[in-house]
């Protein structure tokens, strides 16, 4: 029997390892909308705040749809139809309200949920009861029922040559935070920031909103064929004297914060209601 001569084992042919492949963390997609119309001042200043935070999409109303409150068209159709606003940026102009805009541009544009909404500037007020009649809330709160977290802007000014630096400012802070956490995919802000120059802006204050609303009148007159019309008017009222609200904290000149919600239920009603239940 022949010895077997033993076998060395063989050499394991070196291995090149390949460089790791840099990591690159893709921007976020933010969907930008509002109710002041696609061409107003204040959707252009909230894209420039942001723009280079990610990848920005606009669909907003072809026209403004303000007080459209969380309307829906459903009698008419809807057309979406590009828009060449903002230089470098994606945008659509939709025939439909602001809630509109929301459902378009995650069914139809992005074929995806963004990873935030953002709605505004709005040109005047959303503190307090305007949340309920505001387009530009009402976008942001559809996003949210979407499970995408979201925010509304508005300055306390209505005039189109409304100076927009502080809202610039804030509403980049605002975003980089809602960016740099773990946010609730329900969550919904209701940013105001006050009539005021920026370097006058003292701040943010997270509050509640204020029990105040329009104490209204309608004026009647006559058009040219005698036929009656009405115009609605009003004066705002605060009948809240906390220093908790939005309403105290944009009159001292700080940028109120107020998280909201679509869930309507009145928890502690619904606890004294119980007894009704036998």
């Amino acid at each position: 029997m022949k010895n077997k001569t033993p076998q060395t084992p063989k050499k394991r042919s070196k291995v090149t390892k390949r460089p790791a492949k840099a990591h690159v963390k893709e921007k976020p997609v933010i969907l930008i909308t509002n109710d002041d119309g696609i061409t107003a001042p204040g959707i252009r200043n909230l894209v420039e705040a942001v723009r280079d935070i990610g990848k920005i999409v606009v669909v907003a109303p072809d026209k403004p749809q303000s007080g459209m409150g969380h309307a829906i068209t459903i009698g008419q159709p809807l057309r979406l139809h590009k828009a060449q606003v903002f230089d470098g940026v994606e945008s659509w102009a939709c025939t439909g309200t602001p809630v509109d805009c929301v459902k378009l541009a995650v069914d139809k544009v992005l074929h995806r949920k963004p990873d935030l909404c953002l709605s505004g500037i709005n040109h005047g007020a959303n503190h307090s009861i305007n949340v309920i009649y505001s387009g530009t809330m009402s976008a942001a709160v559809e996003a949210a029922i979407e499970s995408i977290p979201s925010a509304g802007f508005s300055l306390l000014d209505y005039s189109i040559e409304a100076d927009f630096t502080g809202a610039k400012k804030y509403a980049r802070i605002i975003v980089e935070k809602m960016l740099s956490g773990k946010l609730d995919k329900h969550t919904v802000l209701n940013v105001n920031v006050p009539l005021a120059q920026a370097d006058l802006l003292k701040g943010i204050r997270i509050c509640r909103q204020a029990y105040a609303k329009y104490e209204e009148d309608f004026i009647e007159r006559n058009d040219p064929h005698g036929r009656h019309y009405y115009w609605l008017t009003g004066e705002f009222v605060n009948f809240d004297k906390g220093k908790d609200t939005d309403v105290w904290a944009l009159a001292n000149n700080y940028v109120s914060v107020v998280p909201v919600q679509f869930d309507l239920t009145n928890y502690a009603l619904k606890e004294k209601l119980k007894p009704w239940e036998k």
